[in-house]
């Protein structure tokens, strides 16, 4: 009769339920506990000494103590809700230079093609920029090290190019028909990153503004977006917020106050420490109080997004157009910790003026809370507003007598389906792999001239994406192992034609240009340009529902 031997993780189970338990006592201790719980602490904590110990001296394999406490934090901080989290001290300056609004570094959007780093684009007033790096160039070494055809990542990009300003790193080239390698020395500086992606005049009266996050220069360039658009004629505004994770909270308020009216509430969040209480109302007069609002929003839009939603919604202030958004109500705060990383831990719910939590429920089966968006499109509700039940406790009145609801995202006044009938699985498949990006690259690179002297407005007015160039690339796709499948193709082929233009615009010109010819197939944005109407209703208090009856009648 064999022995039943116990797997490496049934032996380090215990253990890391130990560390992740007194791990979770102690970050509790840092927010002055009563004294009998300190005394838990200091038990818990000679308890994860003691294990520790015994791990190191005696366990039959080497280990290492911090990866194990690690995972222990990790685990235990996913029994809390689904927003706290720990970030090592290797990701925790990537991850806050997302929301900084700048970073250290050579200044170039890369992209990794067949294990090659290809500079998609040097940044706008950057170091790489002014030493006349170009779209397409291939890095091929750093200060001497390999970094093509060695299984280079992302997180190994960034580790290599950023660095303090001021110094200076080493960086060897292949350019297109040139056989030797270009080196340049570049000395890193600041590199901006914006949070507002496109801002534009979708007509005469109609101003555009994409927020993609929000960051520590997001209110700044929104300031300065509506400036440039009411300076052109802006009357009535489009905010999309679609796929918007969220970010700093404070981005919000902020703006949101430039659209709202002096005392109406933004914005209040309640936690267990006193001092995270507050009501936040608006305070001074608006860039752009008086022009029509429409907001869009979709399962994307989370966080700071349905904070900025939720209170034009509350306030009757404007027209919340797509579909139900995220459902994050929890607000965490950074922590510095002293290796470098960073715990982010949830410390107050917040709530929409109407006094709504829209926090969807969540328990400990997190896989099935990211997963969210395909119970969704399963249970229908991406197609139909009406797959969507309300409970009817969680029922709220905006100022003017509205009906809105919370326990789960914000639901828009309009409720505009996602249309997948122009996608096809074969479309999916390109742009999940290298293809778009390869083939963009090589054709403007090699049709620089055809562009030289088009503006935005004459491309979008009058460039074709002919058959010719996507027979290109169902080839380029083909080399990347995207098998050719005629039938989707077909059913797909404006479609596919619309997103190489937009690529493309992207490309040659900027993000701007990008969101205004692939906002021709955008479903929601399509439906709000000419919901203006239903907007100026709301902001006059008239009740949209009152208002189909009447028609109705």
């Amino acid at each position: 009769m064999s022995e039943t031997k116990n797997t490496k993780s049934q032996i380090r189970l215990p253990i890391i339920i130990a560390i992740a338990i007194s791990a979770g006592i102690w970050i509790g201790a840092t927010f002055a506990e009563p004294k009998g719980n300190q005394n838990d602490l200091r038990a818990a904590l000679y308890r994860l000494q003691e294990i520790m110990t015994y791990v190191d001296r005696d366990y039959v394999d080497s280990v290492n103590s911090g990866e194990l406490i690690e995972y222990g934090i990790t685990k235990m901080l996913e029994h809390l809700d689904p927003h706290t989290s720990y970030i090592p001290a290797r990701d925790a300056s990537i991850a806050q230079s997302q929301l900084d609004g700048e970073f250290d570094g050579i200044g170039v959007e890369f992209g990794i093609i067949r294990d090659t780093i290809y500079v998609v684009a040097p940044l706008t007033g950057g170091p790489s920029e002014a030493l006349g790096i170009q779209s397409g160039d291939q890095i091929i070494r750093v200060d001497g090290e390999l970094m093509a055809g060695v299984g280079v990542t992302n997180r190994d990009v960034f580790e290599k190019l950023r660095g303090p300003k001021g110094s200076v790193v080493v960086v060897d080239m292949k350019r297109k028909n040139q056989k030797e390698l270009i080196e340049f020395k570049i000395t890193r500086d600041k590199i901006p990153q914006y949070s507002i992606n496109a801002s534009y005049m979708v007509d005469d009266e109609i101003g555009y503004i994409k927020v993609t996050r929000f960051a520590a220069t997001t209110y700044d360039e929104f300031k300065e977006s509506i400036a440039d658009l009411k300076s052109k004629g802006m009357k009535k505004l489009v905010i999309d917020l679609q796929g918007n994770p969220g970010g700093y909270m404070g981005a919000a308020i902020y703006m949101a106050d430039e659209l709202l009216g002096q005392k109406a509430i933004i914005v209040s969040q309640e936690g267990k420490v006193e001092q995270y209480n507050q009501v936040v109302s608006a305070f001074r007069p608006g860039m752009f109080e008086d022009g029509s609002v429409i907001i869009l929003v979709n399962e994307g839009s989370a966080s700071a997004s349905e904070i900025l939603a939720g209170a034009i919604q509350d306030n009757d202030r404007g027209l919340i157009v797509g579909r139900r958004s995220f459902g994050k109500g929890l607000v965490q705060m950074p922590i510095d910790l002293a290796d470098g990383a960073e715990l982010r831990l949830t410390i107050a719910r917040y709530y929409t003026p109407s006094g709504r939590s829209i926090q969807k429920p969540y328990g400990t089966d997190y896989e099935a809370y990211e997963n969210d968006f395909m119970n969704r499109f399963e249970h229908g509700e991406l197609f139909s507003s009406d797959s969507i039940k309300f409970n009817d406790s969680l029922k709220y009145e905006t100022v003017k007598g509205r009906t809105v609801y919370g326990g789960g995202g914000i639901m828009p006044d309009y409720f505009v389906p996602w249309d997948t009938t122009m996608s096809s699985a074969y479309v999916n498949r390109l742009f999940n792999s290298d293809t778009p990006r390869e083939y963009i690259l090589d054709f403007v690179n090699n049709n620089k001239a055809k562009f030289e002297n088009m503006t935005v407005d004459q491309y979008y007015a009058d460039y074709v994406v002919t058959d010719a160039m996507l027979e290109d690339l169902i080839e380029y796709g083909k080399k990347n192992k995207v098998e050719f499948d005629a039938k989707d193709f077909n059913k797909s082929k404006a479609y596919l034609k619309t997103l190489i233009k937009a690529h493309l615009a992207r490309q040659v010109y900027d993000d701007s240009a990008f969101y205004k010819v692939v906002n021709d197939i955008n479903e929601v944005y399509q439906q709000a340009i000419k919901l203006f109407g239903e907007a100026e209703k709301i902001d006059s208090a008239t009740d949209l529902r009152k208002a189909a009856e009447e028609e109705e009648e």
